[in-house]
């Protein structure tokens, strides 16, 4: 190691001082407790809600369980209210943009930057250029076009589709995985091409196989996209049966009990992280090893 990279504010002769090194630990405990009072407190007495009665938690918010833990809270909230329901039709939305998500990015991703056909310039421009126009201006556009398909002539407005659809052609995602497959060594195609490995045989065999890093950014930001996202679904699937849970959890505020909503709120919350910590991994060595393929 060399001595610039050893270099800091204090140097090793300072941190053997007793006073220095019970500072640093202070200061080190400081730190974390603020952070896991600010990332987990909030998310802790969401739970304390959800488990104690609605009389408790209106009388005397940050009280602990006056009368015990309340499991059956959640319960309700899957049947009564009817969540399981909302859940289920979550799952679908989330699954179906996933799928049509991968399959958009990877293709598209796999054309600007290993195909290269002569009109990836303007392609690549296009796309690029799409990221400067707020989501709200297209909305009626968008809105029209899944109403009548061009071409096709069929309403999509009820189904599923009219939300798959449009959350895969995602600009980001492509963009990512054309920066991930561009760094990826020219050498490594041109011994597929020399192997008599054709344009769909190198992306199967040798560009999806490398590339699970990014493909698991690309699936966490695209579910918990489709998982948050609450004007689209809700303009698109009118029938309170076929929404998910971003556009029911207004409904059950004002139609359910206090402690019931909490609880929903509690399960809504909870699934996000749940998806990062199922890809956590892919994510971080993604970000870790940006650009170390050319490296």
């Amino acid at each position: 190691m060399t001595a610039d990279a050893e270099r800091s504010i204090l140097s090793r002769l300072d941190r053997r001082r007793p006073g220095v090194r019970i500072a640093l630990v202070a200061a080190r405990v400081l730190v974390f407790a603020t952070l896991a009072v600010l990332c987990v407190g909030p998310l802790f007495w969401l739970f304390k809600a959800a488990t104690s009665t609605t009389t408790e938690t209106l009388s005397a918010p940050f009280s602990l369980w006056p009368s015990g833990i309340h499991w059956s809270t959640f319960a309700e909230v899957w049947t009564k209210v009817d969540f399981a329901r909302y859940f289920v039709n979550t799952l679908w939305l989330m699954a179906g943009s996933l799928f049509f998500g991968l399959v958009v990015a990877t293709t598209g991703g796999y054309g600007l930057a290993v195909l290269k056909p002569r009109y990836a310039k303007a392609v690549f421009a296009a796309i690029l250029a799409t990221l400067f126009i707020p989501g709200v201006i297209s909305l009626v556009s968008l809105y029209l076009t899944v109403m009548d398909v061009p071409l096709l002539h069929v309403n999509l407005i009820g189904t599923l589709w009219a939300v798959w659809l449009p959350a895969s052609a995602n600009a980001v995602n492509v963009l990512l995985m054309q920066r991930f497959f561009a760094a990826i060594p020219a050498d490594l195609f041109e011994a597929a091409r020399i192997d008599g490995a054709g344009p769909f045989r190198v992306f199967v065999s040798l560009v999806l196989p490398m590339s699970r890093p990014i493909l698991g950014v690309v699936s966490l930001l695209t579910l918990v996209g489709a998982y948050k996202e609450f004007l689209w679904p809700l303009l698109v699937l009118p029938n309170p049966e076929d929404q998910p849970i971003s556009v029911a959890l207004p409904r059950l505020e004002t139609a359910g009990d206090f402690a019931q909503f909490m609880g929903a709120l509690f399960i809504s919350v909870i699934i996000p992280v749940v998806l990062f910590l199922v890809f956590q991994r892919q994510f971080l060595r993604a970000a870790g090893n940006s650009g170390a393929l050319k490296g």
